[in-house]
């Protein structure tokens, strides 16, 4: 019996997972035009666990849409402005005084909360990045001597604009690999842009984002993780993610290669997307779909093929095309 014939029937938890998607995307349509992969990437990270970096130009709707995906998830939001006089305790926290108890007690700083969105985060010094990155990969802050676990979901969507570098603080190499994605948008196609200022012609104030509403409770968030989990899927395309990773290593063009990490992003991403269309499970082209947003920034061009004008973007496309895909 083949595998596709197999897995025909969606079960209840795949409708629910997909479902869920359907609702969170219909949602966030009601405001934002276009940008749909985007979007799905965004979904995907919350439904595998990852923290997510988004990288354009201002004006493109990146703290926008972070902020109104948020409001579908019945949920705890905050927001951080990074800025360049930012210090660690005004994101973790701090120690505080109390004169009745003549002790000191642990104030939660913005981090403590579900879904944090970081404006700007190359705007602050690397020190107030390094503690907001710890986190992202503890899950807890410590502070004298005690642990403050973070709560279910915990998920991070930062933002930098790659274009204006005065007065920005470049996120290193292994910081970055914190992020499961680094998603780069670019401006709007013409058809998108008359979108835009045919929704908006009498909404000045873009009140329509005051119509995006809470569509998945943080206990349907957890099933639909659950789900993703158990998402089926061959070691045939576990060797080929491995392959994709590895080639990354021993590439001509790349002075560094993606680290296990990556294929380990690669395959919780690509369970993600097959659970978000229903299936479970994954095929190729679940695996195509996030590993360019996983490896893009995992990856660093030799100074040559920089000089030359290469991308990243290139050089992935020819790892993959240089790789025979299960069948």
């Amino acid at each position: 019996m083949e595998e596709n014939s197999f897995y025909q029937e969606m079960s209840p938890e795949l409708q629910q997972v997909a479902n869920s998607v359907q609702l969170i995307r219909n949602e966030l349509k009601k405001v934002i035009i276009g940008q749909e992969k985007m979007i799905d990437l965004l979904i995907t990270g919350l439904l595998c666990g990852g923290h997510i970096l988004i990288e354009g130009v201002p004006g493109i709707a990146k703290t926008l849409t972070a902020k109104l995906l948020a409001k579908t998830i019945a949920t705890d939001f905050s927001r951080i402005q990074f800025t360049p006089d930012l210090m660690p305790t005004d994101v973790l926290g701090t120690l505080v005084f109390n004169q009745k108890t003549n002790d000191f007690s642990f104030k939660k700083g913005p981090i403590f909360s579900n879904i944090v969105l970081i404006d700007e985060i190359n705007r602050s010094p690397a020190k107030t990045q390094a503690a907001l990155l710890e986190v992202m990969e503890e899950l807890k802050v410590s502070m004298d001597g005690e642990s403050h676990a973070m709560g279910f979901p915990f998920f991070v969507i930062a933002t930098q604009n790659p274009i204006e570098q005065e007065g920005t603080y470049k996120l290193p190499e292994a910081q970055l690999d914190r992020f499961i994605f680094r998603i780069k948008i670019t401006y709007p196609d013409l058809e998108e842009e008359k979108q835009i200022l045919y929704r908006f012609k009498e909404d000045f104030s873009n009140k329509q984002k005051d119509s995006v509403q809470a569509v998945v409770t943080v206990q349907q968030l957890q099933k639909c993780r659950d789900v993703v989990e158990h998402v089926h899927i061959k070691d045939e395309l576990l060797d080929y993610i491995a392959n994709i990773v590895f080639k990354t290593r021993n590439h001509g063009d790349l002075f560094l290669g993606a680290s296990p990490r990556a294929s380990l992003n690669i395959m919780k991403a690509s369970k993600a997307v097959a659970a978000m269309n229903g299936r479970n499970f994954v095929t190729p082209d679940d695996i195509h779909f996030v590993t360019y947003p996983v490896l893009n920034h995992r990856i660093i061009l030799t100074p040559d093929k920089e000089l030359e004008g290469y991308d990243s973007s290139s050089v992935i496309k020819s790892i993959i095309e240089g790789i025979d895909v299960p069948r």
